[in-house]
């Protein structure tokens, strides 16, 4: 069995500023210092650092003790960047104080860089986003376009993926990119169990909606949870948006409207992201047969999985269970249910 060392370790380096948002700063630390072995050893070795090390302040009533300085971008393997409110609205091209953008210039060539809500018009700024499309908070998109014209933005989604470059809309869409970042380096099974140790949502496609503009249905009666739960236990089977609507008890144009105002997605994009997720883990847990992995989770084919598999990820079926297949190293440690 593998043994893994403190230099095996994905190091990831928190780019924080004045005026950062604790939530985000947080997040990062949280989700990539969660993820483990199954003897305990992290995967990720996380740090925070500042441009001048010392005291930083939050956007909240209180400031945070930076220890590190910028030298822990030369190393880092993933730099992310979380917002600061204060500062970054007023970034055009080339607006970054000489300090920051030094720092920015150390990052390896092929180091993962990301950002988190308007940490973007830092990236824009630095011309690390320019080939690249975008996303940030949607208050500040008209903002950010009128700064960057040039960055093709794309104002509702929550994450973009440029490979080496990563964008999240907001703060609570920086949890999912994080998760997604794990869910890329180390597969399903510990991106899962990282966020059922958050309590948190384990996956929301890149391509998902920022926000639902009418609030979510609160009646039992009318909600597509109970339908959903259905959904996932007949993953196998051939559904179809009439099944679906008909177990709802509703029609099909009721269903369609009430799913969307709940999920921010269709019902059947919501079930092929799921059957996706479902491939993956067995992929990663299971030694069923290409087809019958494909079959299992509802795509019927192996030519089917393929591509759909290649579209949501970029990777084939045995491309995907030969680098995260379930390995020793690869597991991790699971809480308990009462915890």
């Amino acid at each position: 069995m593998r043994v893994f060392t403190h230099a095996d370790r994905h190091r990831v380096a928190v780019l924080v500023r004045d005026g950062v948002v604790p939530l985000e700063l947080g997040s990062v630390s949280q989700l990539f210092g969660s993820a483990q072995t199954a003897e305990g050893t992290p995967l990720y070795e996380v740090v925070t650092c500042a441009v001048v090390p010392g005291v930083v302040r939050t956007d909240c009533d209180y400031s945070i003790n930076v220890m590190t300085g910028p030298e822990a971008l030369l190393e880092a393997d993933t730099v992310v960047l979380p917002a600061s409110m204060e500062q970054d609205q007023i970034l055009v091209p080339g607006g970054l104080s000489p300090e920051l953008a030094d720092a920015l210039g150390s990052i390896r060539p092929d180091a993962r860089i990301a950002s988190i809500c308007t940490a973007a018009f830092v990236l824009a700024a630095a011309g690390l986003l320019n080939g690249h499309k975008a996303t940030t908070h949607w208050k500040t998109v008209h903002e950010f376009v009128a700064a960057f014209p040039d960055i093709p933005l794309e104002p509702s989604v929550l994450y973009t993926d440029g490979g080496n470059i990563l964008t999240a809309a907001g703060q609570a869409s920086g949890i999912d990119l994080c998760l997604y970042m794990i869910r890329r380096d180390h597969g399903s099974i510990v991106a899962n169990a990282v966020a059922r140790y958050a309590v948190v949502p384990p996956h929301r496609d890149g391509g998902q909606a920022q926000y639902i503009p009418r609030p979510l249905s609160v009646s039992t009666a009318t909600s597509a949870n109970p339908t959903r739960d259905w959904a996932l236990k007949h993953l196998g089977d051939e559904l179809t948006l009439n099944q679906l609507a008909a177990h709802s008890q509703q029609s099909v144009r009721t269903f369609t409207r009430r799913f969307r105002d709940e999920m921010g997605v269709s019902a059947m994009t919501w079930l092929t992201q799921q059957r996706v997720e479902h491939a993956r883990m067995l992929l990663e847990e299971s030694d069923l047969a290409i087809d019958q992995v494909a079959a299992k989770a509802g795509f019927g084919s192996a030519a089917s999985l393929r591509q759909h598999l290649q579209a949501a990820i970029g990777l084939s079926p045995s491309v995907y269970r030969a680098t995260f297949a379930d390995r020793p190293e690869r597991s991790v440690t699971v809480q308990p249910e009462n915890t």
